[in-house]
């Protein structure tokens, strides 16, 4: 192991501790975007985007919040329509705070189109179904 393998995994560790109960991701479909950008002066942009994402199997809905501010350059993110097969991975809200039950986004990945938000290393996995013959 390198010096940068050992640094990346010592703020790997610190991340998992700090936020590690937190953690969470919901696998669904795709029910609402809601897509807010302002621009302040022409120099900031801010980016919000509110989610709602209907679990596999299941009646509950999930609610997502994605905010980004940058200087400069207008923040870029996910082509997403209604009906999208996607993966969401964030945090979950802290007890007792407003906002507990908003999963706030630090990555998605959109299986219909195969397109994350946030490059990852990792394939997306294919599912294969069988098919039986008559």
């Amino acid at each position: 192991m390198g010096f940068k393998d050992t640094m990346a995994k010592k703020y790997a560790d610190a991340y998992l501790t700090k936020y590690g109960d937190r953690l969470t991701q919901v696998q669904g479909h795709v029910l609402s975007v809601k897509v807010l950008e302002k621009t302040v002066l022409w120099i900031f942009h801010k980016l919000q985007v509110d989610l709602v994402v209907k679990p596999e199997r299941s009646k509950a809905i999930a609610r997502c919040q994605y905010k980004k501010n940058v200087w400069f350059k207008k923040p870029e993110f996910l082509q997403l329509n209604q009906g999208h097969l996607v993966l969401v991975q964030g945090l979950k809200g802290k007890k007792g705070k407003e906002n507990r039950d908003i999963l706030s986004i630090l990555n998605i990945r959109n299986l219909t189109t195969k397109k994350d938000l946030v490059q990852t290393d990792q394939k997306v996995q294919k599912v294969q179904q069988k098919q039986f013959m008559k």
